[in-house]
Order: structure tokens, then C-alpha cells, then sequence
């Protein structure tokens, strides 16, 4: 005789506590009694990350030699050498949409909003125009039945930094995420606020400031209620339940540190500052990430890592150049040798964030496998500000069935990157005819 112990709790429980709302990870416990859990849900969670890094990528570092499978990672992609089953690299692809023109001059570096709406940002618009971008019309999917449907994350403050130019409105370089053609979603940077979004449950400019200043854990106003849920828990869903609580009391201790050591307050309304190290703030904010998608929070999430124009430096690079002038390289050897090792650091903070995902159990696989992250950038060659065969990465099996350890090589002025997302959103099953400026689909099933 087989006895049925499962406690059935509802996907959607909480630990709730003051000003915390605490979502719980996939359990056994919340899957059918006899069901699998590769098979609890109906359908695998599909989710979805769009990183943005402008400045292009060192020419002749970045692309692999090989096409097909097998190949030899290149030095900038060295980093995902580790993940090929999940790794397809793209070459080729063109961003015409951010190209200057004779009618439209200048501006290279005032159009990145283009990266996930394959749209050619309006010049000289009363307001802002552009499209929406595949990360909301994956969040509108998917994202129905999550606490939020997206999130928007990135380490600049998104202000004027010389990039707000030739009549192009901010809007176009501070926002990678667009809601409809009209509204821009705004760019969080600060780990703390993002972290009280994810788990705070306040609802006035008081509570929440109250939270964001807290010292102790948020789990501490939760505490009472974790040894009841333990107790009707199996022995996996304990191990499970304990790991993931463990992880946010870790990434609190560690957003704690970084605002201890801030540069400073930026406003009487957030008493605290932003990490000193991008090093660690990257880490942070992959960090919020992998934590919300394994509550199921959300699963769809942008995240900038830089500006156009960004004058930030990163030391672990090897290098401590400012990101946009190391990227006017002058076509100089030693320059660009100089601008790889830059690039290689970026791809690897990618690779620290796969390795968060992969290392989330969901279903026979993990996350990583129900997950697609797309890199790029709107430039290739960013010394001749040129948007053409700029550096694309897809990591992750979508609902495990996306094919990595592909290395795609398209000919010269042929394919573009919006048809790149055409044929990204047709893999989550939403079926549109055209994407911003798209001609056609891309072969990258």
C-alpha cells in the first residue's frame, strides 16, 4: 500500500511577516500527490533575461573561428567554456536601426533601447517612441501569475551623460525594458531597493523606506512561521526550503556590506548608496535575479550593465581604462588587446550568473535549462561606431529543449538582429508576424 504524506501548499504561498512577503521555491509539496516534480506543472516555467552592454566588443577577439558545433570558444567568450550545452554564439548579425543616416546624423550613441525592441528610435519626437520590447511581451505570457512580471535592473545611474544627443530623448539609452511604444520602464540600480521590491511587502513611502534601512534580516519578521511550514515538509523540501532561505539571508548580509560601504547617499528618500565595486555590484544584482526566478517572483528581468558613454573602469579586468575610451581602441593592436580583456570580464559576470541558475534544482534539470539569456550590444566595432556583426549570446534551454553548443555564422549585411528576436519570441510560443523592423525569421532553433 502506498500512503500519501504530500501536504499540498498552493504554489503561491507566502511567509509573511512585517513588511516581508516571502515567496517559497518550487516544492514537492506543491505538486499533485503521485505527481513527478518534472512533470508537477503543466508546462515547464519558460523565463527570460535580456543583458545590455553598449560599446560593442573587440574586433577579432570576439568571434570563435568555427562555425558549427565544437568550436573553440574565443578569448572575450572563454569564460562560458563551461556551459557549451547551453551556449550558442551568434556572428553576423547587423542593428541597422541604430545606424546614423544622412537625414538622421550622429546619435551612435543614442539608441541602445534598440537591443530588445528591434525598433529605430524616433529623433526630434515630442515624446519618446519606440515599441515594446520581446522581455514585456514575454512577461505578459508568462508573467501573469508572478508577483511581478518583470524587472528591470542595472548598475549606472540612469542619467545625462553626454548620450542624451542629437535630439534623441534619454529614454532611449536609460531604458532597455519598453511597456508599450510610449512608456519606458525605469532602471533600478540600488541592490537594496531592488531586494525590497523582490521580498518587501510595504505599502506607504514609510514602511518602505523602513525596510530599506533595515539592519536586521528580513526573514527575522518571518521567523515565526518557517518551523510550522518545516514541520509538514519532506525531507528534500526541507534541505530545499533551508538553501534558498539561507541564499537571501546571504544576499542581504551582502547588500548590507556594500551599503555600508557606499559612495554615498544619493537622496534624502534612499539613505544609502550605491556599491563602490562593480564587481560586486554585478554580482548583486545576478544575484536578485537568480533569487527571483527561483521563487518564481518573476520570469522576465533586464539588466544594463552599463551607459552609453560610461566612463567606469574595472580593475579586475586587467585593465583600469574608462569602458568608453577603451573602446575607441584607434584599430590599434595593443588597444584592442586592451578593450578583450575588458569584454572578457563582462562575459564573465555572464557566466557567474549561469552558474547561479544552473545551480538551481527545477524539475530533472534546473533553471539555466527553463531559462534563455540573450547578450549583446547595438554595436560591433565601437571605435568606428559601427552596428554591424555585433556580439550575440544565448545561454539557456528555454524549456529544455533550446540546443546549445552552436556556434552561428551569418554572411556579411544579410540578417539582422530584429529578426534575431522574431524568432526568440516564436520559441515562447508567441506568435507574432513582424517584430519592430524585422524582414524575416532567423534559423536559430
Amino acid at each position: 500500500m502506498i500512503f500519501i504524506t504530500r501536504k499540498n501548499l498552493h504554489r503561491r504561498t507566502f511567509l509573511r511577516g512585517a513588511g516581508a512577503a516571502v515567496a517559497l521555491p518550487m516544492l514537492d509539496a506543491m505538486l499533485p500527490a503521485m505527481a513527478s516534480r518534472a512533470h508537477g506543472a503543466t508546462n515547464p516555467v519558460k523565463r527570460f533575461v535580456g543583458i545590455w552592454h553598449p560599446h560593442g566588443a573587440a574586433p577579432g577577439y570576439w568571434s570563435p573561428t568555427q562555425a558549427g558545433s565544437d568550436f573553440e570558444f574565443s578569448y572575450i567568450t572563454k569564460p562560458l567554456e563551461s556551459f557549451r550545452d547551453r551556449i550558442v554564439l551568434i556572428t553576423g548579425l547587423d542593428v541597422p536601426e541604430a545606424f546614423s543616416t544622412e537625414e538622421e546624423p550622429g546619435g551612435n550613441h543614442a539608441r541602445g533601447a534598440v537591443f530588445l525592441s528591434g525598433a529605430r528610435p524616433r529623433r526630434n519626437a515630442v515624446s519618446p517612441y519606440l515599441g515594446v520590447t520581446i522581455d514585456q511581451l514575454i512577461a505578459q505570457k508568462y508573467g501573469q501569475d508572478t508577483i511581478l512580471s518583470s524587472v528591470q535592473l542595472g548598475v549606472e545611474d540612469a542619467g545625462n551623460y553626454g548620450n542624451c544627443n542629437w535630439g534623441y530623448s534619454c529614454a532611449y539609452t536609460n531604458s532597455m525594458s519598453w511597456a508599450s511604444p510610449t512608456q519606458p520602464l525605469p532602471t533600478e540600480i540600488n541592490p537594496r531597493v531592488a531586494f525590497e521590491r523582490l521580498f518587501g511587502s510595504g505599502t506607504t513611502p514609510e514602511e518602505r523606506r523602513a525596510g530599506r534601512t533595515r539592519k536586521a534580516s528580513i526573514l527575522d519578521s518571518v521567523a515565526g512561521e518557517i518551523p510550522t511550514l518545516m514541520k509538514g515538509l519532506g525531507a528534500g523540501d526541507r534541505v530545499r526550503l533551508d538553501t534558498y532561505l539561507g541564499n537571501i539571508r546571504e544576499l542581504e548580509r551582502r547588500i548590507q556590506i556594500a551599503i555600508d560601504n557606499a559612495v554615498a547617499e544619493p537622496t534624502s528618500e534612499i539613505p544609502f548608496g550605491i556599491p563602490q565595486s562593480k564587481d560586486v555590484h554585478f554580482k548583486l544584482m545576478f544575484d536578485l535575479i537568480a533569487l527571483a526566478f527561483e521563487g518564481d517572483i518573476t520570469r522576465s528581468a533586464t539588466m544594463m550593465m552599463g551607459v552609453d558613454i560610461s566612463g567606469t573602469s574595472f580593475p579586475e579586468s586587467g585593465t583600469n581604462g574608462a569602458w568608453h575610451g577603451t573602446s575607441h581602441h584607434g584599430d590599434k593592436p595593443s588597444n584592442i588587446a586592451e578593450y578583450a580583456m575588458m569584454n572578457r570580464y563582462h562575459v564573465s559576470m555572464l557566466a557567474y550568473f549561469l552558474d547561479k541558475l544552473r545551480n538551481i534544482p527545477e524539475g530533472d534539470g534546473n533553471v539555466l535549462d527553463n531559462s534563455l539569456i540573450y547578450m549583446g550590444s547595438n554595436m560591433g566595432n565601437s571605435h568606428r561606431h559601427a552596428h554591424e556583426k555585433v556580439p550575440v549570446i544565448l545561454a539557456g534551454g528555454i524549456d529544455g529543449t533550446f540546443k546549445g553548443n552552436r556556434h552561428l555564422v551569418f554572411p556579411d549585411n544579410t540578417e539582422k538582429t530584429a529578426n534575431m528576436l522574431l524568432s526568440l519570441l516564436h520559441l515562447y510560443g508567441i506568435e507574432n508576424e513582424s517584430f519592430g523592423a524585422s524582414t524575416g525569421f532567423l534559423p536559430i532553433a
